[in-house]
């Protein structure tokens, strides 16, 4: 991982489905030197896991550069998933602890990755817990999944 700058961008993201599978959508918030972008998109048929992990993925495919980066998400697999089950993962050839191979393993392969371009600090939060921009980043997400209908 090259050095990043002392710069520090703060990231929200969400994912949401309806139905799970069904259409899911995701939601981000960028946050730099007091500018704020949010970002949207979504899967016509997809499942909740997946929207979560893509949140992050394209909001760290939008960092133009190597970042400081404080990534706020209240999905436990994706916090745990990177902090966690990830070398035990790759060490055991993408199997999980039951020897099953690892659900979402393009996302995560494809997080991984993008992950080590920025120093990265995973922070959990409760989600529908009144936490403004995880609530704005909800909300971004369920208005994508009713564009994508």
């Amino acid at each position: 991982m090259r050095e990043p700058q002392t710069r520090v961008v703060e990231i929200f993201v969400d994912g949401a489905c309806r139905g799970n599978p069904g259409p899911g959508g995701y939601g981000i918030i960028l946050r730099y030197q007091g500018k704020t972008k949010e970002i949207s998109g979504c899967h016509p048929k997809t499942t909740n896991n997946r929207m979560e992990l893509t949140a992050v993925i394209k909001a760290l495919e939008s960092l133009r550069r190597p970042s400081r980066v404080k990534l706020f998400t209240d999905s436990n697999y994706v916090v745990k998933g990177m902090t966690e089950w990830l070398p035990g993962w790759i060490q055991r050839g993408w199997q999980n602890s039951k020897k099953k191979a690892v659900l979402n393993r393009d996302l995560w392969e494809k997080l991984a990755a993008l992950a080590k371009k920025h120093r990265v600090e995973w922070i959990w939060v409760r989600g529908h817990a009144g936490h403004p921009e995880n609530e704005r980043c909800d909300k971004l997400a369920r208005q994508a999944i009713r564009n994508c209908i």
